[in-house]
């Protein structure tokens, strides 16, 4: 298993007139979340797309249990749990400040050959990463 976790401060702009975030938002929170992941295993979301991969989302899950507020300092911790093949799969779990959790989803994207739009397995460079990093 492999497991970051990244911050991020709620901003005005992405909250509902409740000052509840927008339900769209929490997409990109967890885009932000898994290039932090990539970060962490030593490559970034752009190298791995200068090597020829994109990582489309194929799907994407969520479960909101509360809401997140207007300037509250999220938690995002994020988790591969399965090694990939063709497909990596992500998990997520959001907690706000007093640490109760808020949120939990899950994306699936899969590895696409940028040169011949074909589904790929998962490139050599970034399983020799990942297992680099692997944690039972």
């Amino acid at each position: 298993m492999i497991h970051t976790t990244h911050s991020i401060r709620v901003r005005y702009g992405e909250t509902d007139p409740m000052k509840y975030v927008y339900y769209g938002n929490y997409a990109e929170y967890f885009e932000v979340a898994r290039v932090e992941l990539f970060r962490s295993l030593g490559i970034s979301y752009n190298e791995i797309e200068k090597r020829g991969i994109f990582l489309p989302v194929s799907e994407y899950k969520i479960k909101y249990l509360k809401p997140a507020l207007y300037d509250q300092l999220l938690e995002i911790h994020t988790y591969i749990r399965k090694i990939p093949g063709v497909k990596i799969e992500f998990d997520y779990k959001i907690y706000n400040e007093d640490k109760i959790k808020i949120t939990e989803a899950s994306t699936t994207l899969f590895f696409l050959d940028a040169q011949n739009n074909k589904i790929s397995r998962c490139p050599s460079f970034l399983m020799e990463l990942i297992e680099k990093h692997w944690k039972i």
